[in-house]
């Protein structure tokens, strides 16, 4: 082995970089964004408090309970607020449908027959379903509330009686693990960043191949081209989406066969709404980034520089998104730019599908669905504007 042949390669690279100074800049400040927004999403989080309903199904003993909660969730030291008492348990589920409450308490019925009968009794809690890991940590602050009331539960000069807690969701299953809150998640982000990747070097190859060009000297006007374009990548991005989306939803379950044991293929993800809206969600979704796609490879030379988008583009979406935390939780200046990301929409449109079986009629799923048609419109017309300008 040469040195003097290895050194050479290695000043060529490096040649390469400093000449480009995109690349040079990219490779220096996409990382410090990225680095910084995360800082900043998890050291500026807005503190939440968890809104609790009562429902008072026990009578006399349930008033009782009820005020020991309200003195002890005022100013929410333990993070709960108690907001309201409701007078019954469809009541209370139709307020975290409408996303009023956080958490409902039904003390029921029999409540006072079991504490004079020695009994451990049993309160329920009632959560939405949709996000396992925040839902976890609400339903933990509720426990140590509780934990400071259960004297109230006991008859006087009687030891405490902590109650047995009984997890119902109004959405999901109680067991619902993470894969089937994320599976939204998947078909948003993916389907987005693989698109996204595959329209902006493809485009590329056609303004390097020199297609482009020849193309702008035909009677072919350049919102034709860019159209045209868009059409012909959607065909492959409405065939990932179907992909991912079978993927997603279905299961096979293979047996063993010979030395190959059993597996499974797909995630087998329950969807609460109709699987076909999931679909026209994430097809939009797709088509976004197609056309972002076509647009932002305008500006790049070389497929390095279409990939050195993605911390600028792919990443901050999928922190600001409302995929690894709410965005009520962010900080108002973070909250702003994640309400004009497109991925911001397709995740919210996908879990009110998925998750609470959303349809057409929802007023959310139309916005969404109208704000995705947008901005796939609004980056059409960009990327005809761009061309214009390049080789004008």
């Amino acid at each position: 082995m040469n040195p003097r042949r290895v050194a050479a390669v290695a000043r060529r690279i490096a040649e390469g970089f400093r000449r480009d100074r995109r690349s040079l800049a990219l490779l220096v400040v996409a990382p410090l964004v990225i680095v910084a927004l995360l800082g900043w999403v998890l050291r500026d989080q807005k503190s939440t408090v968890v809104d609790l309903a009562v429902v008072n199904e026990a009578g006399a003993i349930g008033s009782r309970i009820t005020d020991a909660l309200t003195t002890a969730t005022a100013n929410a030291p333990n993070g709960v607020s108690l907001v309201e008492t409701d007078e019954s348990e469809a009541v209370a589920r139709d307020r975290i449908r409408n996303g009023q409450i956080d958490l409902a308490l039904v003390l029921p019925s029999t409540l006072l027959s079991d504490v004079a009968a020695g009994h451990q009794p049993t309160l329920t809690v009632i959560t939405a379903g949709t996000d396992p890991a925040a839902e976890g940590g609400a339903f933990a602050s509720l426990q140590s509330v509780l934990g400071t009331v259960a004297s109230t539960i006991a008859p006087p000069g009687s030891a405490p009686i902590i109650p047995k807690i009984e997890h119902q969701t109004v959405y999901l299953s109680p067991d619902a693990d993470q894969v089937d809150v994320l599976a939204p998640v998947f078909l948003g982000l993916f389907a987005y960043f693989f698109v996204f990747i595959l329209t902006g070097i493809s485009f590329l190859r056609e303004r390097v191949g020199g297609t482009l060009e020849r193309l702008l000297a035909t009677p072919v006007t350049r919102a034709e081209i860019v159209l045209g374009y868009a059409i012909g990548f959607s065909v492959f991005a409405t065939l990932q989406v179907l992909i991912l989306l079978g993927y997603v939803l279905g299961r096979i379950d293979v047996p063993t066969i010979g030395p190959v044991g059993a597996f499974t293929i797909g995630l087998g993800v329950q969807s609460a709404g109709n699987p076909a809206i999931a679909f026209l969600v994430a097809l939009l979704m797709a088509v976004g980034a197609v056309n972002l796609g076509i647009y932002l490879s305008t500006f790049a030379r070389t497929e390095l520089q279409v990939l050195q988008f993605i911390p600028i583009v792919i990443v901050p979406q999928g922190l600001l998104g409302g995929i690894f935390w709410p965005i009520d939780r962010l900080p108002d200046i973070l909250q702003a730019i994640a309400h004009v990301l497109p991925v911001t929409y397709a995740v919210d449109a996908l879990r009110e599908v998925m998750l609470k079986g959303g349809d057409l009629g929802s007023s959310a799923v139309q916005t969404d669905l109208l704000v995705l048609a947008g901005i796939a419109v609004l980056f059409v017309l960009l990327g005809a504007f761009t061309i214009k300008r390049e080789v004008a």
